[in-house]
């Protein structure tokens, strides 16, 4: 179990948490922070994708 209060760190597997979001629910792995942003790696068998997305908008899985 996670505790929400603990950090996103590069490395750090998080959820897109955003109704909003077509990648609401996406799975993928931290890559780098800059200030309020990260880079999320995603794959998919055939695909892979970099998206900067806010830190507000993950939380850790």
């Amino acid at each position: 179990m996670t505790d929400s209060k603990d950090p996103i760190l590069p490395g750090t597997t998080v959820t897109v948490n955003n109704q909003d979001s077509i990648y609401n629910g996406y799975e993928g792995f931290v890559q780098r922070i800059s200030g309020d942003k990260a880079a999320v790696l995603f794959e998919g068998g055939n695909w892979d994708k970099l998206l900067t997305l806010p830190l507000k908008d993950l939380k850790k899985s």
